[in-house]
C-alpha cells in the first residue's frame, strides 16, 4: 500500500507564497517521477510541474518564473514553492508519483488526495 499525503495548502492573498509538501509512504522500492498538478473549479487538472529522480525538471509555461520543484529522495518527499501566487491560481493541488512499490512491479501512478489553494484578490 502507498500513501501520497500533501500539505501546505491554505489561503494566501495576491502577490504571496506558499510551499506545499508531499511525501509517500508505504511499499516504496523507488519513486521515477514526482509532481504536482492542480484542478481549478471548473476546468481539467493540468501538469503545474514535475522532478524526476535525477533532478530534472518541468513546468507549465504559467508556472516558470514563479513556482520552484524540489525533491527529497531520502524522504521520499516533493515540494512545491509557490510564489508571486495569482487569484487564477486558485486549485486543488494534488501530488502525483510514478513508482515501483517492489523490483518485480512494474512502475505505477499513485495520487494524493489534493489540498486546496486560495489566493484572494
Amino acid at each position: 500500500q502507498v500513501q501520497l499525503v500533501e500539505s501546505g495548502g491554505g489561503l494566501v492573498q495576491a502577490g504571496g507564497s506558499l510551499r506545499l509538501s508531499c511525501a509517500a509512504s508505504g511499499s516504496i522500492f523507488s519513486i521515477n517521477i514526482m509532481g504536482w498538478y492542480r484542478q481549478a473549479p471548473g476546468k481539467q487538472r493540468e501538469l503545474v510541474a514535475v522532478v524526476t529522480n535525477s533532478g530534472s525538471t518541468n513546468y507549465a509555461d504559467s508556472m516558470k518564473g514563479r513556482f520552484t520543484i524540489s525533491r527529497d529522495n531520502a524522504k521520499n518527499t516533493v515540494y512545491l514553492q509557490m510564489n508571486s501566487l495569482k487569484p487564477e491560481d486558485t486549485a486543488v493541488y494534488s501530488c502525483n508519483a510514478v513508482l515501483q512499490s517492489s523490483r518485480w512491479n512494474v512502475p505505477r501512478s499513485y495520487w494524493g488526495e489534493g489540498t486546496l489553494v486560495t489566493v484572494s484578490s
